[in-house]
């Protein structure tokens, strides 16, 4: 069961002027990790402190910032990634990927970016389709570091490749943009999302992870319909039925076909109580 003081919290960091990345991936894991306190929370921090005060002092250009988190995050601390991850829930839970050094791209993106920041580096998260990077510098000088693979410096074809082959077209600048905290987020709990997808039986960290994306400011509407319909799968036909006539009711001005067949899946899970 959710701690509501948790959600409390990340709501208003996630409507701060200047939202805490490091905080809010921390307070998604006190979801998933019902023994994640306070004190935990601390110790986390605690530790992106630690690994900043690790960086060596007077480093002035991006490719030297980019060398020196490979160098100490990589190479020395172990933080990396593999296949595997991906099969793992704690890949997208930031308390878990400090402990384990084990993450998925986005996670190890979060690190990367949070220690380098704490040291005074230009640094950022670049949100490439399909594999998160970290960028340093501005755009004429930029240098990307994948530190899923444990910070190795990204030339301008391994990115063109990366694009590429996630999703068959070629990169744009568009793509190298520093990305929002907010939207890293959001695309932190997608990927939680699908990860529980093919897993029924763990349907209640899909509610969390969709719950937690409607406290964001901005988010997809139709999370909204998701919840709903998720909602009827575990049995609470009731609640996912009033929920959907709700979503229909948004949607009916303008997709009014769309909203008719909602409200007919909600007639249907208010019939499975018959």
């Amino acid at each position: 069961m959710y701690d509501a003081s948790w959600r409390a919290r990340f709501a208003e960091e996630a409507r701060a002027e200047r939202p805490d990345l490091a905080l809010l991936c921390l307070l998604i894991g006190t979801e998933a990790d019902p023994a994640l306190d306070e004190a935990g929370l601390d110790a986390a921090q605690i530790e992106l402190d630690r690994l900043a005060g690790m960086l060596p002092f007077g480093l002035r250009t991006p490719e030297a910032w980019a060398t020196a988190l490979a160098d100490l995050l990589g190479a020395r601390e172990g933080f990396h990634g593999a296949p595997a991850d991906y099969q793992r829930l704690e890949s997208s839970l930031l308390h878990a990927v400090l402990r384990r050094r084990r993450g998925l791209p986005i996670l190890l993106s979060v690190l990367w970016t949070e220690v380098a920041r704490r040291a005074g580096a230009p640094v950022y998260g670049v949100a490439l389709p399909g594999h998160f990077v970290v960028g340093f510098g501005d755009h004429d000088g930029q240098v990307l570091a994948d530190p899923f693979a444990g910070g190795r410096v990204l030339t301008g074809p391994d990115a063109e490749l990366l694009v590429a082959g996630a999703t068959g077209t070629p990169l744009t600048p568009s793509m190298l943009t520093p990305a929002p905290p907010l939207a890293v987020v959001l695309r932190i709990l997608n990927n939680i999302r699908a990860w529980a997808a093919p897993r029924p039986e763990r349907s209640d960290v899909a509610l969390w992870a969709i719950d937690l994306s409607l406290l964001l400011p901005a988010h997809p509407a139709r999370l909204r319909y998701e919840r709903a319909h998720l909602l009827v799968q575990r049995g609470e036909f009731l609640t996912g039925a009033d929920e959907m006539d709700a979503y229909a009711d948004v949607v009916s001005e303008v997709e009014p076909t769309t909203a008719e067949a909602i409200r007919g899946r909600a007639r249907a899970a208010r019939a499975m109580l018959n």
